[in-house]
């Protein structure tokens, strides 16, 4: 995220414009990944993970509102958290915030910054698709907002935050959002175990999948470029690597595929695409051309194969492979931003190992230790949390019958 304490600047009409874009195209990527994982998912559990996406996304606005925002960008505590003092939006109006945007009012920072902190989670909810009790899912959601996301925010983009104040670069959430999402599904695949019936495990519907990545990927040029927090050269540099990132792992991705499996799949094209587009956001606004196609085409390579490495040597049901996809694509861009950032991109930023700098790569790598051990450890007390006090999961003749009926009364094929 590109926040610069420029002071005695004023209100910049194309700025306002561009980051109200953005954040609209950032919301676009919840119903996206709903379709993107309701095309993964079995038939009779597709509502219900469309509905989760959807409820995570309401549940969060208002967490976000109440009181996560001023966790994650209140006055700094100790380099760990935000204060109390935004509470419910207090002091959060048209007048700029100068330490983070000082060209567009801190209303409309806190919007955009809302749609990161409300995909995040829906993201996790791939790693325990089609067996988890809709009420626990809402109070593990509320819980996660607000004492994963909203102190690794802190730590990584507000002020006097301690991975910050070391340097660690993340332009777009790539520690703060894939990361951490990554491993917290990790965390909860082991907790809440294996599907009873895995079943027939393959799609049910293709062109949902499709149709998921390809929203995904237009949302995803808000949430990059929209990270410039101006309509400036940098947003449009980091437009045009994001696009090129996620093209060489679709790719790469797909002919993966075809050299392992014998075929190149729609799904794999897909999915490389999206692991593309989680490995380059943390670099997105310090990278050049070359460097952002390198990117894709080791993401693309490296989550194919965690992912068949998961499936066929372990027992965890990481169900639509959440960890392989945002977890090992996201710890390779945190890194890779160590490895290929210049400020002949980005002079705000900092040259990484390539551009004389070998020092950025050790920070990158305590970043990603960090967000990463956090988040495991804190969504898998969390869940257990939860877990005391309600079932986790559904039981077992509901995990047959499907969530779509057991859970919400409806089908998405009547």
């Amino acid at each position: 995220m590109l926040t610069n304490n420029f002071k005695h600047m004023e209100l910049n009409s194309g700025d306002i414009a561009w980051v109200s874009s953005a954040a609209a195209l950032v919301m676009l990527m919840t119903p996206a990944l709903g379709f993107f994982y309701g095309g993964l998912v079995r038939r009779k559990n597709l509502v219900s993970t469309l509905v989760q996406c959807l409820a995570i996304f309401a549940v969060v606005s208002l967490v976000w509102a109440l009181w996560g925002y001023s966790l994650a960008f209140g006055p700094d505590v100790s380099g760990a958290i935000g204060d109390l003092s935004r509470l419910a939006l207090n002091g959060v109006g048209l007048e700029p915030d100068t330490l983070y945007a000082a060209t567009i009012p801190a209303l409309l920072f806190f919007f955009f910054q809302l749609k990161f902190a409300a995909i995040t989670p829906a993201l996790i909810i791939g790693a325990f698709a089609e067996r988890i009790n809709f009420k626990a899912l809402l109070a593990f959601i509320v819980l996660w907002a607000t004492f994963i996301y909203a102190p690794v925010a802190h730590w990584v983009w507000g002020v006097g935050g301690w991975l910050r104040n070391l340097g660690a670069l993340d332009f777009a959430g790539g520690t703060v959002v894939h990361i951490t999402a990554g491993f917290s599904a990790l965390a909860a695949a082991l907790v809440i175990g294996r599907r009873s019936d895995m079943g027939n495990g393959k799609p049910n519907n293709i062109p949902f999948v499709i149709l998921g990545a390809s929203l995904l990927w237009f949302g995803w040029f808000g949430f990059n470029a929209g990270s410039a927090l101006a309509a400036n050269g940098l947003a449009v540099s980091a437009l045009v690597v994001t696009n090129l990132a996620a093209i060489a792992a679709g790719l790469s991705w797909m002919f993966c595929d075809w050299i392992l499996k014998g075929k190149p799949s729609a799904v794999g094209l897909s999915v490389g695409a999206v692991c593309g587009l989680v490995a380059i956001t943390p670099a997105s606004g310090y990278i050049g051309v070359l460097p952002s196609i390198f990117i894709g085409l080791i993401a693309g390579i490296l989550s194919n194969l965690v992912s068949n490495w998961r499936a066929t040597r372990t027992k965890l049901d990481d169900s639509l492979d959440v960890f392989a996809c945002h977890g090992a694509s996201g710890v390779w861009g945190a890194l890779a931003t160590g490895l290929f950032a210049t400020t002949a991109i980005n002079p705000v930023g900092v040259n990484g190992l390539f551009y004389g700098n070998p020092h950025q790569l050790l920070i990158q790598a305590i970043a990603v230790i960090a967000s990463a051990g956090y988040a495991f450890i804190g969504s898998f007390v969390l869940l257990k949390l939860v877990g005391i006090i309600m079932p986790l999961r559904v039981n077992a003749a509901d995990e047959e019958k499907g969530l779509d009926a057991t859970q919400h009364g409806e089908e998405a094929y009547g």
